[in-house]
């Protein structure tokens, strides 16, 4: 046996070679020249009547680039436009041009969207003709808008006078967009996010999602939410097609997905119920099956029970604007295939593992430390990797607070279970602690949300002058059916510990982001009203 001594070093490789090699930054802008060159005849994005192929995808990216380009000068290109071929293409378009994109919520204020443009200092704005008013009112508000370019004949004479560009960045670490949070605490921050955690985000979601070119992505989340969880990119790379759609209508939703074929999807939970409830439902035809990526909430058992028995696939994602999107993802073991169904639908609810991306997670206690993986310690769930962000624009430290030591800090409360799979707890702020005991909001959620009658709940804590707050549900029934208030509190009573039960049930529709998300903080506001001390 030889010793250490013998043992020669390890050849290290040349760095003349590797210079020669010439290794390119990473950037998802690639997937579409990939796409192209492999699959250039193939359709690649359907958007009502229209069609083109990835190799007319390609052209008309290029041109875009090279049309913003000169009007961008080095700063940001926003867009304002619902899920349509115009938002899509700036994904590419907009990089290409070497300047970042600045996809904006379609639901803001005219406040809201100058505040952005402002905050982002982008040079240009494409609009969708639906905001002209809004845009109007938006630019009033500014001593200096950006260039405005509204899209359909203007849009496509920009493309039409413009000649191809194709710009790649020398570091894959520089900014490719900037993503805005929603802002209920204040203003919105400005996520920004590198090509290198783009490209591998998306190629992440190829794998855990099993996009091929043979799938068909219906755009039921909006792209302007987290770049639309890279699957803008993600589509692309797998040379997939894009089935654009401006709003989510359950009709519209089944109509594509029986006449366009569609295989995949993303959506909040809300999305989830839209569909599996809508008037056209119906089991998908053997051997036609729909793949769900669904995040933004913890979806009940019984919401993926009927998704199941319609012969949809389910898979839970959790993830934030600072992650790109789905950090973590229930990743399905074959083993539980033989488990029944409600023990299979509860399994789903869970957020569970890292992506393949190698996103660390991390359940973290008061003290600091790692809780124990038994299922019951609750801890803050943090998180590290590929897939997180450059840091909040202009807004140190704000940065350094959300990343103190290399960790994210989401502020979401969970437990890891044994087999390592974590599960949301609650939000922070949303543990409701009621004569002192902890009352986790999402428990009573998902066991209101068992109940038939039951669309959607959100559940919140109320001021009590006993207790000192108290749960209280938000419900909305489903279309034709009726239940009382008594009726869903002994229906908690039934499946929980009494005090768990929420005081009083509220019926109505619930208000919501425009990613589907209940604003929670939409209904404390109006709970806490006038009370002068308000117990979180």
């Amino acid at each position: 046996m030889s010793n250490a001594a013998d043992t020669p070093d390890t050849p290290a490789p040349d760095p003349a070679l590797l210079d020669a090699l010439s290794f390119e930054p990473l950037t998802p802008t690639a997937y579409l020249d990939r796409a192209a060159a492999a699959h250039g005849d193939r359709i690649g994005v359907v958007d009502g009547d229209r069609r083109w192929t990835y190799a007319e995808l390609h052209e008309r990216c290029t041109r875009l680039a090279g049309g913003l380009a000169p009007l961008a000068d080095g700063r940001p290109v926003a867009v304002l436009a619902p899920n349509t071929h115009v938002l899509l293409e700036a994904n590419f378009g907009v990089p290409w041009a070497g300047v970042p994109l600045v996809a904006v919520n379609t639901r803001l204020s005219a406040g809201e969207v100058a505040y952005i443009l402002q905050h982002s200092k982008s040079a240009v704005l494409i609009h969708d003709p639906s905001f002209d008013t809004l845009v109007d009112d938006v630019f009033a508000q500014l001593d200096a808008p950006p260039h405005r370019i509204r899209s359909g004949a203007e849009y496509e004479a920009l493309l039409d006078g413009a000649e191809p560009l194709h710009r790649t960045p020398s570091d894959e670490r520089s900014l490719l967009s900037i993503n805005y949070t929603s802002g209920t605490t204040g203003r919105p921050k400005g996520v920004m996010y590198h090509h290198r955690g783009a490209y591998l985000q998306a190629v992440s979601m190829v794998g855990h999602t099993g996009l091929t070119p043979s799938s068909v992505h219906l755009w039921t989340l909006p792209m302007f939410h987290c770049n639309g969880w890279c699957f803008p990119w993600a589509v692309t790379a797998a040379a997939a097609t894009h089935v654009c759609l401006p709003k989510v209508d359950p009709a519209e939703v089944w109509r594509l997905i029986r006449e366009e074929g569609v295989t995949h999807l993303n959506g909040a939970s809300t999305v989830l119920s839209m569909i599996a409830y809508a008037k056209d439902a119906s089991p998908l035809p053997e051997g036609h099956t729909v793949r769900i990526a669904t995040g933004g909430a913890p979806p009940s058992p019984a919401i993926l029970r009927r998704m199941g028995e319609l012969g949809f696939e389910v898979t839970h994602l959790y993830g934030l604007t600072e992650t790109y999107g789905p950090a973590m993802l229930c990743d399905w073991r074959p083993e539980w295939d033989s488990l029944d169904a409600e023990a299979q639908a509860r399994l789903k609810a869970r957020q569970g593992v890292g992506n393949m991306i190698s996103c660390a997670v991390r359940v973290i206690g008061e003290d600091g430390a790692d809780v124990p993986a038994d299922g019951t310690a609750t801890g803050q769930i943090a998180l590290r990797g590929n897939n997180l962000m450059l840091g909040y624009l202009d807004d140190p430290e704000a940065t350094a607070a959300a990343v103190p030591d290399g960790w994210f800090r989401t502020g979401d409360i969970g437990v890891v279970h044994p087999d390592g799979y974590v599960e949301l707890r609650d939000r922070s702020k949303d543990v409701i602690i009621s004569g002192g005991e902890n009352i986790a909001s999402v428990e009573v959620e998902q066991a209101i949300m068992d109940h038939p009658a039951v669309l959607e709940a959100a559940v919140i804590a109320v001021p009590d002058e006993r207790w000192g707050e108290v749960p209280a549900a938000y419900v909305t029934l489903q279309e034709g059916a009726s239940a009382t208030e008594e009726e869903i509190v002994e229906h908690v009573r039934g499946r929980l510990a009494r005090f768990k039960a929420p005081k009083s049930v509220t019926f109505g529709e619930l208000p919501k982001t425009s990613t589907g998300k209940i604003q929670k903080f939409v209904l404390r506001d109006k709970a806490w009203a006038g009370v002068e001390r308000r117990i979180q």
